[in-house]
């Protein structure tokens, strides 16, 4: 699908009310960057040109212009099961990515069953001068390696991340907050101890205690441990 084509969908799929949603959640990018088109048929959109000859020049046509455009693209790499092709893409895209909402929501089914070969990507996305990469390397030790292949080596990746981007340092305490509830005894010490700044120690103990996941036990004990 041709990208004049691609616009006019994308605005016969507009929802007013949704749109001013959007600008406010979204606060980074301009009003003008949003067509105000909701998630699900973003989604539905995005598996329909999938697997369209075309595909490939949508996601070459960088820098997008809508925010929708940006949703599309991530929605697309994330349904590619090939991963060499899927890393690739990702790679290419995240220069560009410039959002929270893009960057969380691009989860690429192809990385769960490719940890080992993902790895080595992370820890370059770790070291990255763009924000929206670390962040999304934080997001992906989150999704795929705080489970079953857990080692203690990933939280310390966090916790040695240094920047004062607040949405990297939010996915820092996200991370830490996830880690409570699934890997509660390794990730405690990082509290503890003290060994993150003062701002992200206390957005992990606030999104810890709001988390269903975590024990009210763990909460109460958490809270002792708030930074004044």
């Amino acid at each position: 699908m041709k990208r004049d084509e691609i616009i006019r969908r994308l605005y016969a799929l507009r929802d007013e009310k949704y749109l001013k949603m959007q600008q406010t959640s979204i606060p980074t990018l301009p009003k003008e960057r949003f067509i105000g088109v909701r998630t699900p048929a973003l989604r539905a959109l995005a598996r329909e040109i999938a697997g369209q000859a075309d595909t490939e020049d949508f996601l070459r046509l960088l820098p997008h212009e809508y925010f929708e455009e940006n949703q599309l693209h991530a929605f697309v790499i994330s349904m590619d099961r090939d991963f060499d092709r899927c890393a690739a893409r990702v790679e290419a895209f995240l220069p560009y990515v410039d959002n929270w909402a893009t960057c969380d929501q691009m989860s690429p089914r192809a990385f769960a069953k490719h940890r080992e070969d993902l790895l080595p990507r992370i820890r370059v996305w770790l070291r990255s001068a763009h924000p929206y990469a670390v962040r999304f390397g934080i997001g992906m030790l989150m999704a795929h390696f705080l489970d079953d292949a857990y080692d203690d080596a990933y939280p310390r990746m966090v916790a040695e991340v240094q920047s004062e981007d607040y949405y990297v340092r939010m996915m820092q305490a996200w991370y830490f907050a996830t880690a409570l509830a699934r890997q509660y005894d390794a990730a405690l010490p990082y509290l503890a101890e003290k060994r993150l700044d003062q701002w992200t120690h206390n957005k992990a103990i606030q999104k810890a205690a709001e988390s269903y996941r975590v024990p009210q036990e763990h909460k109460e004990y958490l809270k002792t441990l708030w930074l004044k």
